[in-house]
């Protein structure tokens, strides 16, 4: 009982057991999806580095220039934040900050309870 939880666990290393920052410590096999994730990420490191590599950080347009407002009533305003197909577009995508995400997902909300902004792209009947 002194051993307590996992006593079928190795010992952890001492600090003098750990390779050093050069060296590469061994892992277990990847999993199928971490596989995929490594290759979108070699593939978007690939094409960023033959597009010129430059990312340049989204500013928040409401921030920017402080005449815009976020009505719920201005729905060709609004359409810039919605898909083809009626989702919201995400804050990483359309770069506002997160104050006013909410304020524009709220207002989407708003607008499509008013019949000014559709839920889906088109309504199956």
């Amino acid at each position: 009982m002194s051993a307590g939880f996992g006593g079928d666990r190795p010992p952890r290393p001492d600090r003098g057991d750990r390779p050093d920052r050069g060296e590469r410590r061994e892992r277990g096999p990847m999993s199928p999806k971490g596989r995929l994730r490594a290759k979108a990420r070699k593939k978007a490191r690939k094409a960023l580095k033959k597009k010129g590599g430059f990312l340049r950080k989204k500013v928040c347009r409401f921030c920017s220039d402080q005449k815009l407002i976020i009505d719920y009533k201005d729905a060709r305003g609004l359409r810039y934040f919605i898909t083809e197909t009626g989702k919201v577009i995400p804050q990483r995508i359309s770069g506002n900050c997160a104050k006013h995400q909410r304020q524009v997902t709220t207002a989407i909300k708003r607008a499509r309870q008013l019949a000014l902004m559709p839920y889906a792209s088109r309504h199956v009947s």
